[in-house]
């Protein structure tokens, strides 16, 4: 799949050593799942900048605060130092040691009192059921997991078929269920997801194609692991890098294929904190200068018929900094400095041809998707806009409307940032 590295540059992650490591994990020991847990979690769809202070602060500050907090670093979603030809360069390196040093080295900058590599990758399966290393784990009162390909995380701290967890994996559960904080940028938040976690794809081949099962080496195939990841956050399907790479296709595919009624589509350099996961009172907050898209499947349905498959019916909102999320009774609270935003544009919403930012389309931009909400949140003339896929064979067209419960809202009194209860559709052309 087409992950980034902490440098920013798309790489290539095949799956032939992730699947000799699953084959080689040791015996699965069964552990017992907390219901919900005391501590939180801190999910970052990726692309999170050094000189982020909100997000590191928020980490930092969960795990005891500046002085106090004692950070664990995970990097096993990234290769190994062995299939990395930058391993001898210090500053163009990109594997689990490296990257490993790299966050330690964050964190104590941005004020933590320790932080620490945990050295477990795909390499090096058994440390993740070695007493040390959970004698490391008990002494921290933080997790950060990096970014990679999150099907390394499946395979290095989690034994085999039978999906349960190793020793280093059941300590952290444990820190968690009594308060610790856990959190993940990319994959390291992917992992956090529950049943039906994604692997990898592309939003156009998945409107096309549909989803199937398991890890493929081909980048646009949509795939997903049905046993899901960690299970830390079951209340809704997660995705990552959502704006900046269009996902928001694949994953009302996947949502729908699989019967996940709501999607959390996780934007770069920006924080989801969930506090009380997997409880009835579990709460969730925007931290960062991006995003949140959040959609409701509840009342969608899809169609598949000649010309393609459709979806009608699912509501779209996206949370930006201070807004808060209601799983429990699905629903928005607008941070307290956000004002309803009276439209007043009157220029039609731009035409956009490429709502998905597609890897073909060499004048796309990012956050396209978005971009075509917050122009039909703004006009004062039009109740709805169309936006289509750069691809075709067939193109899909994506509808946005809004009706009287529709809200928005703005922090600075002229442009749209927080959107609520906007209908999308998608139907093939």
């Amino acid at each position: 799949m087409r992950v980034p590295n902490r440098a920013g540059r798309t790489v290539l992650a095949g799956s032939t050593a992730l699947l000799l490591a699953l084959a080689a994990a040791p015996t699965a020991v069964a552990h017992p799942a907390p219901d919900h847990h005391a501590g939180s979690l801190v999910l970052v769809g990726g692309g999170l900048k050094d000189d982020n202070d909100q997000v590191y602060g928020e980490i930092i500050d969960r795990a005891g605060g500046k002085g106090h907090a004692r950070i664990g670093v995970l990097t096993a979603a990234s290769v190994p130092q062995s299939q990395d030809p930058h391993a001898e360069d210090p500053a163009t390196c990109s594997n689990s040691a490296c990257n490993g040093a790299y966050y330690a080295d964050l964190f104590t900058r941005h004020g933590a009192a320790d932080a620490q590599w945990v050295p477990v990758d795909i390499e090096h399966v058994a440390a993740a059921d070695s007493d040390r290393l959970v004698e490391q784990i008990n002494g921290m009162t933080g997790f950060f997991f990096g970014g990679g390909d999150q099907y390394r995380y499946v395979t290095s701290l989690m034994h085999g078929a039978a999906h349960t967890d190793s020793k280093v994996l059941a300590a952290i559960r444990a820190k968690l269920a009594r308060g610790a904080v856990v959190a993940g940028s990319s994959a390291g938040a992917q992992i956090m997801a529950g049943a039906d976690m994604i692997t990898g794809g592309e939003s156009y081949e998945g409107l096309r194609d549909g989803s199937r099962e398991g890890y493929f080496e081909d980048a646009s195939e949509l795939g997903y692991l049905p046993q899901g990841g960690f299970d830390f956050l079951r209340s809704g399907l997660l995705d990552t890098h959502t704006g900046t790479s269009g996902r928001e296709g694949r994953s009302l595919r996947l949502a729908a294929d699989t019967g996940h009624q709501r999607v959390y589509a996780l934007e770069e350099n920006t924080a989801l904190v969930v506090e009380h996961a997997g409880s009835r009172n579990e709460s969730m907050r925007v931290v960062g200068p991006q995003g949140l898209a959040v959609f409701d499947l509840r009342h969608a349905r899809t169609h598949e018929g000649a010309s393609g498959w459709s979806l009608t019916g699912a509501d779209y909102s996206y949370l930006t900094d201070g807004d808060r999320y209601d799983p429990r009774h699905w629903r928005v609270r607008p941070a307290a400095d956000k004002t309803r935003l009276h439209p007043r544009e009157r220029t039609a919403v731009p035409e956009n041809n490429d709502v998905f930012h597609s890897l073909a389309d060499a004048d796309g931009v990012p956050y396209s998707f978005l971009g075509t909400a917050r122009a039909l949140a703004s006009s004062a003339v039009q109740r709805e806009a169309t936006a289509s896929t750069f691809e075709s064979g067939p193109r899909f067209t994506v509808t946005f409307a809004k009706d009287r419960r529709f809200t928005a809202l703005t922090d600075d009194s002229t442009e749209a940032a927080t959107l609520i209860g906007m209908h999308v559709s998608i139907e093939p052309a």
